[in-house]
């Protein structure tokens, strides 16, 4: 029972003929013709959709794009130990790489919009789910072509892998000459390929697809030799990247915990909050009251107790800080400040608004309990309180429940006399009326 069990978890009885296999990918590792042109199309497409803002079209242009093929050819010789499959896949990847920013280049070179939108900004910083994402989508790619059912796995492992929206973001970034942007993209784009690689070379050990040997033993050797020096440059910037990815993740995430539990000052609030783990700084902005300097201090000392020892805490008050901005001209900085700023003063404004309200119905109330009085000498007490009522259907109805003591009892005629006079008093307000007496 155990051993069918695990026999369904068994690649070897659908894997496709080796043969056939080595044959699909070296189909997809060429970059001419046919292949380079769709690559520089997709690479418009998906320029296109970076430009715009459009995720829609960035998920098309990843569905054409032929870059899959090099790096699995690169993953697959070195793991049957072919050199001249391992200097085909990576002259084509070459081509690839510099085809791909060039023609990026030079659509954001032309085009006349130049703004950073979100999708662009999401390919500058990679973190450690962009390598998990990169290593199961190349262990899919891999498992799909060496298997004689392939099903739709491979437009899937293009999307997921995303090899085209760096590559692009790379070429915004030359275009418009900022270099964080270019060598965060690419450096994305590097990842992609080390770990999409690296499943393949995996997946074709586990496998057990024969190695490649050439007539001459010597020459068989030296093979061998370059092919696992490959490996180990491979393997060594691939620890290294997964590594630094989690280092940088662990930081910023126990940098947003000491932001949210500690970073709080009497009379100011958190305008703005930059996080670079790559630098390990934190710079925090805050508008309102001059923070002193023992103030920052005192913050400055409870970085240990969030393993923060070694970040460059920064504190930016109010308007020195938007000079800076204006100085440097950081559009973004000074788009992000104005729109945490309208957040605040839309705050404030409903705040007020409650506020407003809360008093014009105190005053309100204090005039109908005198007119009430007028009319009724009697009437001992009033309560006028807004509240809301939950039906069954989970909704919210605003109502003014208003509790009157009588010293002498009133009856159904005088209260309904009462009610009706409260609901034109309070402009039609849903009212609920309860009478002690």
């Amino acid at each position: 029972m155990k051993n069918r069990f695990l026999d369904k978890f068994s690649l070897l009885h659908e894997r496709e003929e080796v043969a056939v296999i080595i044959g699909n990918v070296e189909k997809g590792v060429v970059f001419k013709g046919t292949n380079l042109w769709i690559l520089i199309f997709a690479i418009f497409i998906a320029s296109l959709g970076l430009n715009i803002n459009s995720t829609a079209v960035i998920i098309g242009a990843m569905l054409i794009s032929p870059l899959m093929g090099p790096i699995m050819g690169l993953g697959l010789s070195v793991g049957i130990n072919d050199l001249a499959l391992l200097k085909k896949s990576l002259s084509n990847y070459l081509v690839a790489c510099v085809t791909g920013l060039c023609t990026s280049t030079i659509f954001f070179l032309i085009s006349p919009l130049n703004e950073a939108h979100s999708e662009i900004l999401a390919r500058t910083a990679p973190n450690i789910y962009d390598v998990l994402i990169a290593l199961f989508g190349g262990f899919a790619g891999i498992v799909a072509t060496a298997s004689k059912q392939k099903g739709n796995v491979i437009p899937g492992v293009a999307i997921a892998t995303a090899l085209m929206p760096p590559l692009c973001t790379a070429g915004y970034g030359l275009a418009t000459f900022q270099l964080n942007y270019a060598i965060g993209a690419f450096y994305l784009f590097i990842i992609n390929t080390v770990f999409i690689a690296l499943s393949t070379f995996i997946t074709t050990r586990l496998l057990s697809f024969p190695y490649v040997h050439l007539a001459d033993h010597k020459d068989d050797k030296r093979a061998q030799r370059i092919i696992w020096f490959i490996v180990v440059i491979t393997l060594l910037p691939s620890l290294y990247f997964g590594y630094d990815i989690v280092q940088q993740d662990r930081f910023t995430k126990r940098a947003d915990l000491f932001v949210e539990t500690e970073a709080r000052f009497t009379n100011d609030y958190l305008l703005n909050k930059k996080i670079d783990a790559k630098k390990k700084e934190i710079v925090l902005t805050f508008g309102g009251q001059e923070i002193s300097q023992k103030e920052i201090e005192l913050l400055r000392k409870k970085l240990p107790a969030f393993d923060l020892q070694d970040a460059d805490l920064q504190i930016h008050q109010g308007f020195a800080y938007l000079a800076a901005v204006e100085n440097n001209k950081s559009d973004e900085q000074l788009n992000q400040m104005n729109i945490v700023l309208k957040a605040k003063e839309a705050e404030l404004n409903m705040l007020q608004a409650k506020l407003d309200s809360v008093q014009n119905l105190r005053k309100t109330s204090m005039q109908v309990y005198a007119e009430l009085k007028a009319q009724y000498p009697d009437l001992v007490s009033a309560v006028i309180n807004p509240s809301d009522v939950l039906n069954g259907s989970d909704t919210l109805h605003p109502v003014l429940i208003v509790v009157l003591d009588f010293a002498k009892y009133k009856s159904a005629a005088e209260k309904k006399r009462i009610e009706n006079w409260l609901t034109v008093r309070f402009n039609g307000q849903h009212t609920d009326v309860l009478f002690r007496r």
